[in-house]
């Protein structure tokens, strides 16, 4: 079985999502707690993790999804696997927005500001992630034989 050229590429994604993940969330904890006490420092956690979780589905289900590369149904299952993921991303947004909008300990501009942080943070990290690695213009194409073992269909030898 084959291996995908991009699949280092979006592991490292989810790495660096992780390691500055943990980063925000100790920055946005300490600066949540300052600006608006217990609420402030939770809101600041939940929208950093809801950041965080909704950007890493993505790249988790194109990884997973690359697990088919090779087989005859690969494209559509790898579709599938990718719209699937963003259905799950846009019913999960809705149903946290829902549950997340009355509660007490949610300090809105908090919660909205670490929400924002945590996205223009990840998606940072795809971007220096993807400029700093190196793919092949063409990747994962095998060319034909070589054409003096007898591929060749033409006249000219």
């Amino acid at each position: 079985m084959s291996t995908v050229s991009s699949t280092p590429i979006l592991r490292a994604t989810l790495i660096w999502s992780a390691v500055v993940a943990g980063a925000l969330a100790v920055v946005g904890a300490i600066a949540g707690f300052v600006v608006g006490g217990g609420s402030g420092l939770a809101s600041a956690l939940a929208g950093i993790v809801l950041a965080v979780l909704f950007l890493g589905i993505t790249a988790g289900s194109i990884l997973v999804a690359n697990r088919w590369f090779g087989d005859a149904l690969y494209v559509p299952i790898f579709f599938g696997i990718v719209l699937g993921g963003w259905l799950v991303k846009i019913a999960l947004f809705v149903v946290a927005m829902i549950v997340l909008r009355d509660q007490p300990w949610i300090d809105r501009p908090v919660f909205f500001v670490a929400l924002i942080v945590g996205i223009v943070a990840a998606l940072v990290v795809d971007v220096v992630v993807m400029a700093r690695m190196r793919l092949p213009t063409v990747s994962d194409t095998t060319l034909p034989t070589d054409p003096e073992e007898g591929e060749r269909t033409d006249s000219a030898r």
